[in-house]
């Protein structure tokens, strides 16, 4: 997801029956974005487990979120996730008895035990976000750790401090308090200036629209392409065996954001399958093939990307 819609994912938690994203969008695509990974993870889902039909229930729920104001806390509120349960002592009820100051002091033992959970939690970015976790590529840390502050170099240490802190003090106040209109985490001059920026489709994200990032075009793609192989788009397209089109459908998907059925249109294909098939094949090829490796960075270079 994060390749193909040219999103950056900055948090994440996969609880039993709901996960969170904390995700930076670079163009109007958040619908298109989240369903392709619903349902890619749904057919992975139900493949591994030998089951059909739904894995999730209803459309995503979307918030609009001021970087500077919100980013740092809402990431501990996503990494709490996994120790804000019953088993733990922090289920809604008494979370509500520690927001009106009726509920005991937590045990030392317990804090100990939320905390062991929490590190141990390997569904979400935390452990990544701490250095006790491999990072994947896909996952940006840098940025809300940097929200955070204090010595440079030691920026992890104080993450980590900032979210178990808070582990013992129960989290006392949940950032959904704070939404305007339901849909914006930020101050009102922020509320202010997205009211001024929304424009175009209202099943994508209900507020900042106006995104500054482009994509290449795929007229651009085949021109590059064409230009490093030196040949015509029409003299390979068809050619069997050839990997100049697999190659253009391969850029296609991944830096255009092409649909599968404007792509079987262009080559000529009634099956959107085949273009799925055709992407896949290159990625093989290019794990296998140094000299195509070598072709695609000469063409994302003449993309200047």
């Amino acid at each position: 997801m994060v390749s193909r819609f040219q999103v950056r994912l900055h948090c994440f938690v996969l609880m039993e029956n709901h996960y969170h994203l904390v995700v930076e969008l670079r163009e109007s695509n958040l619908s298109r974005a989240l369903q392709w990974l619903n349902v890619s993870y749904s057919v992975w889902f139900n493949r591994r487990h030998t089951r059909s039909g739904h894995l999730f229930q209803g459309r995503f729920k979307s918030v609009v979120v001021n970087r500077e104001q919100w980013a740092l806390e809402l990431s501990r509120y996503v990494h709490l996730n996994p120790v804000r349960v019953g088993m733990l002592g922090l289920n809604k009820s008494e979370k509500e008895r520690i927001r009106r100051g009726v509920s005991e002091p937590a045990q030392a033992a317990r804090v100990k035990e939320r905390i062991t959970a929490l590190r141990r939690y390997r569904w979400s970015s935390y452990r990544a976000y701490i250095g006790i976790g491999q990072k994947p590529k896909w996952l940006e840390c840098e940025e809300v750790l940097s929200l955070g502050g204090g010595e440079k170099g030691r920026e992890r240490q104080n993450y980590r401090q900032y979210v178990e802190t808070a582990v013992g003090e129960g989290l006392q106040r949940s950032p959904w308090e704070e939404l305007k209109e339901q849909v914006v985490l930020g101050g009102q001059q922020f509320l202010t200036r997205l009211r001024g920026e929304v424009s175009g489709d209202e099943r994508e994200q209900r507020a900042a629209r106006r995104l500054s990032a482009v994509r290449p075009s795929l007229a651009w793609v085949i021109e590059c392409v064409e230009k490093v192989r030196g040949e015509k788009w029409g003299e390979f397209r068809d050619r069997h065996g050839d990997g100049g089109r697999d190659l253009v459908l391969y850029l296609a998907r991944k830096l255009c954001g092409s649909k599968l059925d404007e792509l079987a249109r262009l080559v000529g294909l009634n099956e959107y399958s085949s273009i799925a098939m055709a992407v896949r094949r290159y990625e093989g090829r290019l794990g296998r093939d140094a000299d195509e490796r070598e072709l695609l960075r000469k063409v994302t270079g003449a993309l200047n990307l």
